[in-house]
């Protein structure tokens, strides 16, 4: 049984990546073979060399939303408010910061355009509120709201659409799936007429990107709520390629969880729609998915544990120590891995 502590690694802080790199697919991509244990370093473009005609890459076409605000509480204390996901028009659940000001019945005010209410406190702290406005909530969202960059970015983030992938179209996500952050337009084009298939699913990146493992053993740990979506035309392009022995390459560990959320025992997925709270740890063996582009993780998350899925978690965190001695850059910013 795996401890929290098993999947710690040091990582020095100038390592964590502050800005996106310019362009995209300029980041850097470590390259690790399982079958043979070799790693190679190489530049994010050059996946080109990696990928085949038949293989499907699975994309996640979630949009981060500008989810984060602030609003004047009535005694004039200040409240960060950060949207995790809708529940209707108006309601939403959110995380407050901090939470001891945002009792139930308290009306706050964002600006002049918006105003909430909180209406409940869920078992995890979280609150349910209502937004009070004038006209179209999202378009009100864009001006007040900025981009929920995870707290170890401390750098302004200049330009908006860097914490978006370029075929995110879904909004809804409180956090990017930051795999997909290192492809342009030209490559996705590249890759097609390479004749590499793209399907497209949907999970709506919420709060358990923001919340550590605080359980020492980790199978106590509840993972919370997203909600998912795999297409008909999706399920099918992923199916089909399952049959042919073809390889299922997901971008980002979130569509790993769409994938294993949506797969039955021999790997084959069900157009669906719902909520996971899928928790991906060792032994677990990937039912679907064949290979993975992801970014480098933070030690004892939930998401290092679900890459050591596929290699193991030696491997993982022996991989992870030759990425720091080759200086590659961690976390949403950071460089990628392509673990085949």
């Amino acid at each position: 049984m795996f401890k929290k502590s098993d999947f710690y690694y040091d990582l020095p802080e100038e390592l964590i990546a502050q800005t996106p790199a310019e362009p995209r697919d300029s980041s850097r991509l470590l390259v690790y073979d399982r079958k043979t244990g070799q790693a190679e370093n190489r530049i994010f473009r050059d996946i080109t060399d990696y990928l085949k005609s038949g293989d499907v890459l699975v994309v996640n076409n979630t949009r981060v939303i500008p989810a984060r605000m602030f609003a004047l509480t009535p005694h004039g204390g200040v409240v960060e408010v950060l949207l995790l996901k809708r529940r209707d028009l108006n309601e939403w659940e959110v995380l407050m910061r901090p939470g001891k000001k945002g009792k139930i019945g308290v009306s706050m005010k964002v600006n002049d355009e918006l105003s909430l209410t909180v209406k409940e406190i869920t078992e995890t702290g979280e609150r349910i509120v209502e937004f009070s406005f004038d006209g179209v909530f999202e378009e009100i969202l864009e001006r007040v709201g900025t981009m929920p960059l995870p707290p170890y970015i401390k750098a302004k983030l200049e330009d908006k659409t860097r914490y978006n992938t370029v075929y995110s179209k879904v909004d809804g996500s409180a956090a990017a799936p930051t795999a997909g952050l290192h492809f342009t337009p030209a490559l996705l084009e590249k890759i097609r007429g390479m004749g590499v298939e793209i399907a497209e699913v949907l999970l709506h990146v919420g709060l358990g990107t923001f919340r550590p493992v605080s359980e020492e053993i980790i199978t106590d740990h509840k993972m919370h709520s997203e909600y998912y979506s795999v297409s008909e035309s999706a399920a099918e392009i992923i199916n089909r390629a399952k049959k042919e022995g073809r390889r299922v390459i997901a971008v980002g560990t979130t569509s790993v969880r769409t994938l294993e959320s949506a797969a039955d025992e021999n790997g084959f997925v069900k157009a669906e729609s719902g909520n996971t709270e899928i928790f991906l740890y060792p032994p677990y063996k990937m039912k679907c998915v064949d290979a993975l582009i992801t970014n480098f993780h933070l030690p004892e998350s939930t998401l290092i544990m679900l890459v050591s899925c596929l290699t193991g978690r030696e491997e993982i965190l022996n991989l992870y120590k030759y990425a720091v001695g080759e200086r590659y850059r961690f976390f949403s910013f950071g460089d990628a891995t392509f673990i085949v």
